[in-house]
């Protein structure tokens, strides 16, 4: 149940995040299954937000689902440990080997819609990403590997310049530049 706490005690940084943890921590308290997608309304997702050294390149995926640039990413399924699930996510889906924690707490809380869409010749319904996002690190001289199942490339790109690749105005705006100005304020 540390996932939990590690939600409970994240401080957030703007309304954004505040009303969203008190939907995260009111499904939480309504329901048992949210690790898995058993709950077909709403589940926990862990995203990595992917810095270059110098911190001014993200690395990033080319959502299939999405038709956009996008973070990296997956559901809990069932795994409590959703730094874990971060560090993961990134290595399926990009191909790097070597990808490290700025630091191991939560970096962002945000509660994300996703249409219904096709995935694997299934039908997935609306819902909710009960989303914890982590800051990670890695070399951008590494090898990237696009990961065909779920996108059609993976790349560096400039984080001053996000919106000129992702089309998700929602996620630029309230997730993508409050992560930058995260980051900025750590510097």
């Amino acid at each position: 149940m540390s996932w939990i706490n590690n939600i409970k005690d994240y401080i957030p940084y703007n309304e954004q995040e505040s009303k969203d943890k008190e939907l995260i921590l009111g499904a939480i308290s309504s329901f048992d299954n949210l690790l898995t997608r058993e709950n077909s309304v709403m589940h926990i997702t862990s995203s990595g937000y992917i810095v270059n050294k110098s911190r001014d390149k993200v690395l990033m995926i080319y959502h299939k689902i999405y038709n956009s640039w996008a973070w990296t990413g997956g559901h809990a399924d069932g795994d409590d440990d959703l730094l874990y699930v971060a560090i993961k996510e990134a290595k399926e889906e990009t191909g790097i080997k070597n990808v490290t924690p700025v630091v191991n707490d939560i970096f962002s809380l945000d509660v994300i819609t996703v249409n219904g869409h096709i995935k694997r010749g299934s039908y997935v319904s609306s819902h909710l990403h009960l989303n914890v996002t982590y800051l990670l690190e890695a070399d951008e001289n590494e090898e990237l590997i696009v990961n065909e199942e779920e996108t059609e490339g993976v790349r560096w790109l400039p984080i001053d310049k996000l919106s000129d690749f992702c089309t998700e105005e929602y996620i630029i705006e309230n997730i993508y530049d409050k992560l930058n100005e995260k980051i900025n304020a750590l510097n």
